[in-house]
């Protein structure tokens, strides 16, 4: 049985985390396939949407614990890699 990973409210938290021994934490469950954003964001766009789906992004993104813009930002990442 593995343990579950803490939740860690700052990257300071995180590096400490990876500083020790994890073998207890690794499974399926604590671990997801994610981006990193790596690239600079040198460029922005104006994109006007319904406030609904404002709305429903920014409830998705603050469900997730992360910022709505970041969202967006993966959906899109999503699309094009699954259009390839």
């Amino acid at each position: 049985m593995t343990k579950r990973l803490p939740r860690m409210k700052s990257d300071r938290a995180a590096k400490a985390a990876l500083k020790g021994d994890l073998s207890d934490y690794i499974s399926r469950e604590n671990f997801k396939s994610t981006t990193f954003e790596f690239a600079r964001k040198d460029k922005s766009i104006t994109l006007r949407v319904s406030s609904e789906l404002l709305d429903a992004v920014q409830s998705e993104a603050k469900r997730r614990r992360t910022n709505y813009q970041r969202l967006i930002r993966e959906a899109i990442e999503r699309f094009l890699t699954k259009a390839a």
